[in-house]
């Protein structure tokens, strides 16, 4: 079951094994999902296209972390 925190606004929704990003997220929110490389931060666009770092984090707490930053970011 996907998890959903709001900082500064913007949903940061975790992502379990098999979920996707088209069935949780909406455009403005910011996924969060692990695959067998890492923990990746995705971007998700209002056309439900998404974007990404170039590599994925080595860690759920780094990742959350960057999505926190980005959405401080994206309040401003």
């Amino acid at each position: 079951m996907s998890t959903v925190i709001t900082h500064r606004r913007i949903n940061i929704v975790t992502l379990e094994h098999g979920e996707s990003i088209a069935e949780h997220c909406r455009g403005g929110d910011i996924a969060i999902v692990q695959d067998e490389t890492g923990w990746w931060t995705h971007f998700v666009g209002e056309n439900g296209t998404y974007e990404s770092y170039d590599a994925p984090f080595d860690s759920y707490n780094k990742a959350l972390w960057a999505a926190k930053a980005a959405a401080e970011f994206s309040a401003e």
